[in-house]
């Protein structure tokens, strides 16, 4: 038996599922599950949008105990919604929140207009920022993964096997062709970025050869890490007073009060809710924090809820592997905040805290020498005496650089005379089997 539908039905259908066109004129949507930081959360919307380009008519705030299952804000609220894009001619939603493919989906055919969500907005000022050619191929990779989650009916006029002559489609054919291109393109990304990745590693070794120690600046985006690296550095480096201003690392050697050279690391801002896909592309770049001897964590001393970005940054290095590493935690934009420069140490945690102003160039001696002494308090010198099977060991302290003399017992054991970073060795000792003390200081 053959059945037909009328071409308005298909019509219609099809328009359900198209996705609207681009747009500048945006909604804000936040919806309040915890009934605290509605105004901080929007405002750090806001910011984004802004970042993105957009131009902020609205925003909608609604209240539940947890979202939607299909329109992730409620069925009344969406009508709500709607009427509000409507009257301001908007042509873009941002939901502060991430969204599920098929919530996206039945919010933009409910609104009739652009949706976009908090991952999908990040990822969009990361592709406008990124510069480098390792940034775009990482950016990419972080795109392709977010599109590929959302091709799930994506093409749903021919999923189906429609009856009538001329109206049997290709199946799922479309879809498929779809998610093999995209699979293909990320594998090839994937493989590309390792290769960064090794290169970055060969930089790394030679940097810990030629006993130069890395310090990266990491913190919440827009606290000003970029400016505090010009600062110290005296480089060029973009910065501006937005959300994700630079998105590539850039080192450059630095010379600190001891005389001793270091190298800095300017990386990447994190954020609220930063999403998994960027976390997972951009491991190259964060692995200079990973690999760093000290973090210098900055951190905008003029903000409200600068405890709420501290606890942000701190989740995201736990989650990257770098919360063990050494820390000076530096309270930037004083002039901002009306605070003078100075030095705190906590008691209880051994945490140094340095106030300064990136801008006026205040407490930057301060800082230095905060990184001097945190640089030479991470190094230990002493004598290792290994086995006569354990050159293995031997090999990889010379490859580290930190053998200063050695010498062989008449048991066939050898002495090792050391000047190594605490890091390095309690690396050795976990993961390189060494199991000899450390003795007394070389004299």
């Amino acid at each position: 038996m053959v059945t037909h539908e009328t071409p308005g039905a298909v019509a219609s259908e099809l328009k359900l599922f198209d996705r609207p066109g681009g747009g500048e004129r945006a909604v804000l949507v936040h919806l309040d599950m915890e009934g605290r930081g509605v105004a901080d959360a929007l405002d750090e919307l806001h910011s984004l949008a802004e970042s993105a380009g957009a131009d902020v008519v609205d925003s909608f705030v609604s209240r539940r105990d947890r979202p939607d299952p299909r329109y992730f804000i409620g069925r009344g609220k969406v009508d709500e919604l709607a009427a509000l894009v409507a009257s301001g001619e908007a042509d873009l939603v941002l939901l502060n929140h991430a969204l599920s493919p098929s919530q996206e989906r039945n919010l933009e055919a409910a609104l009739r207009c652009r949706v976009l969500d908090r991952t999908g907005l990040i990822l969009d000022i990361f592709a406008q920022r990124a510069r480098t050619h390792e940034g775009k191929l990482q950016v990419e990779l972080a795109q392709l993964r977010h599109v590929a989650s959302r091709l799930v009916r994506g093409w749903s006029h021919l999923e189906r096997q429609k009856g009538g002559i001329g109206q049997r489609g290709p199946g799922e054919t479309q879809l498929e062709m779809d998610r093999r291109m995209l699979g293909v393109r990320i594998k090839q990304l994937e493989k590309r970025l390792a290769r960064v990745r090794q290169q970055r590693e060969q930089g790394r070794q030679a940097r810990r050869k030629q006993d130069v120690p890395t310090i990266s600046l990491v913190g919440y985006t827009n606290a000003g890490k970029s400016t505090l690296f010009n600062r110290l550095t005296e480089a060029e480096v973009y910065a501006d007073d937005r959300l994700f201003a630079t998105l590539d690392t850039t080192l450059r050697r630095v010379s600190v009060d001891s005389g001793e050279h270091v190298i800095l690391a300017d990386t990447v801002g994190f954020i609220r809710d930063l999403p998994h896909q960027l976390v997972a592309a951009f491991r190259s770049t964060l692995e200079e924090a990973t690999e760093s001897q000290l973090l210098l964590h900055v951190v905008d001393a003029s903000e409200d809820d600068r405890d709420g970005s501290i606890e942000q940054v701190d989740s995201v290095l736990e989650a990257i592997g770098a919360n063990e590493i050494p820390t000076i935690r530096v309270f930037n934009k004083i002039d901002q905040a009306g605070r003078e420069p100075g030095v705190v140490v906590d008691p209880e945690t051994g945490l140094t805290e340095v106030w300064v102003s990136a801008q006026d160039g205040r407490g930057m001696d301060l800082l230095l020498t905060a990184i001097a002494d945190a640089v030479a308090a991470e190094r230990v010198q002493g004598r290792l005496t290994l086995a006569p099977d354990q050159g293995r060991l031997r090999a990889r302290l010379f490859d580290l650089g930190r053998v200063l003399e050695e010498a062989w017992t008449e048991d066939g054991e050898l002495l090792l005379d050391v000047d190594i970073r605490r890091r390095d060795l309690e690396r050795l000792y976990e993961k390189e089997g060494l199991t000899a003390p450390l003795e007394a200081a070389v004299p």
